[in-house]
């Protein structure tokens, strides 16, 4: 059983346990001594998203890795996958990420990359929480903590180097919301240098507007935006840049899954098509029914895109992703990214001389997602929910799903229905939520 470590590393309020600098600072030791005792001399690096906090954390985690003997890069404000890759080419230890990602400036967390760019093993992580109560005893050689002063530059050229080299971007313009948050400085470089004429927004950040009102989940401020510019699309990323939103000249949002299938196409039109893709619980139906009917193998994760990894490694395949946005795409890079997803969309759209609209063949079933708030996480929802669950699913039978879970983040149970009309996955929805709040 996980103590401190979620789905996605360890985050809540600020101020609140476990985000306070006296448990950061024993996450970087507990975290150190165990990367020392998995090889010699470890180094890490770590980065930030753009929240006033992560200041705090980045000098409380650095304390706790240099007290137990551990080196430190400091790469500051940068998106969450740049992390990933510096910590790969480096050949660090792991690597370190300040960041509540799509959450309002009062949240914050600190999640781990391994050396070859992944997150952390969970046995890792058990080590990791098992050390946090032990005594912090100093190391025999404290660790040096250099800043890595041109993180952004080399994170840049990494992702330029994921679009094909004899395509460019010289006839779109975009408008980038980089929701005051990580991508700020890097995304627009990114855009500009492959030929787009770059439209920038919420690019000003400072440390409590990361998210607010902007960005992936906001994408309304990007349709105005697209609109008053008369730019041929919008791209929305969150605060910390691992997920993307992307709008079309006419007002079209394009989740996660519509993305995937874009790329996916292109793959196809290059004599390349994939054997498969993982999707998560929450993919619409519509789109499985759509790659399986063009001989694609579909496969369903766990939410969270450590899950969705988990099922491409297995499967030894390429292409995966969320509906909320992030999309793996392992043969450009080992976690997802926002500016690195944008961009093979981007690709797919000049290879295919489409607009992204007319490369959806398929219709959305409709979902209607509810969120219970509980205010006891004591209370035993699912004993409540389960007959009514099972009534559900039989009835809907092979023409829809139910997904019913709890956030692993927040004090919330998710109850998700799907059918071929809006009423019914409405009035179902409704029936479960019911269920559950007693």
């Amino acid at each position: 059983m996980r103590k401190y470590f979620g789905t996605d590393g360890v985050r809540g309020k600020v101020g609140q346990f476990p985000i306070t600098p006296d448990f950061a600072l024993r996450l970087g030791y507990a975290a150190g001594k165990v990367l020392a005792a998995h090889g010699s001399k470890p180094a890490v690096i770590i980065g930030k998203d753009t929240r006033l906090s992560g200041y705090l954390f980045e000098s409380a985690l650095e304390a706790g890795f240099a007290y137990a003997g551990v080196d430190v890069y400091m790469a500051g404000p940068i998106p969450t996958p740049a992390i990933a890759y510096l910590t790969k080419t480096l050949r660090l230890s792991a690597g370190v990420v300040i960041s509540a990602s799509h959450n309002p400036y009062y949240d914050n967390g600190i999640k781990f990359f391994s050396a070859n760019g992944n997150k952390l093993p969970d046995d890792i992580e058990l080590e990791i929480e098992a050390a946090i109560d032990e005594e912090m005893i100093v190391a025999k050689t404290l660790g040096k903590v250099r800043r890595l002063n041109d993180a952004c530059g080399r994170y840049i050229e990494f992702c330029k180097s994921t679009f094909p080299s004899h395509l460019d971007l010289k006839n779109l313009k975009i408008v980038l919301d980089c929701a005051h948050g990580a991508t700020y400085y890097v995304a627009p470089h990114v855009f500009e240098e492959l030929g787009a004429e770059v439209i920038r927004l919420a690019c000003e950040p400072n440390g409590v507007n990361i998210n607010n009102g902007c960005g992936s989940t906001h994408p309304e401020f990007l349709l105005d935006a697209v609109k008053q510019n008369s730019a041929d699309y919008g791209i929305a990323f969150d605060g910390d840049g691992d997920r993307v939103v992307i709008i079309d000249k006419n007002g079209r949002i394009f989740n996660g899954d519509e993305l995937i299938y874009i790329i996916a196409k292109a793959y196809e039109a290059i004599g390349n098509k994939l054997p498969g893709i993982v999707g998560t619980v929450m993919t619409n139906m519509g789109m499985e029914v759509a790659l399986k009917s063009q001989s694609y193998q579909f496969v369903r994760s766990k939410v969270g895109d450590r899950y969705v990894v988990e099922e491409l490694l297995k499967n030894n395949w390429l292409l995966g992703g969320e509906a909320s946005g992030h999309i793996l795409c392992l043969d450009k890079h080992t976690t997802g990214d926002g500016i690195i997803s944008a961009l093979q969309v981007l690709a797919a759209i000049v290879l295919l001389k489409q607009d992204a609209a007319d490369v959806i063949d398929w219709q959305e079933y409709p979902q209607v997602m509810i969120n219970v708030k509980l205010l006891d996480k004591t209370y035993d929802w699912q004993s409540k929910a389960r007959t009514k669950i099972a009534e559900v699913e039989a009835l809907l039978s092979n023409h829809g799903r139910v997904v019913v879970r709890a956030s692993g983040t927040e004090p919330l149970v998710r109850v998700m229905v799907e059918a071929k009309e809006l009423s019914q996955a409405q009035s179902l929805a409704e029936l479960i939520a019911d269920s559950i709040r007693g």
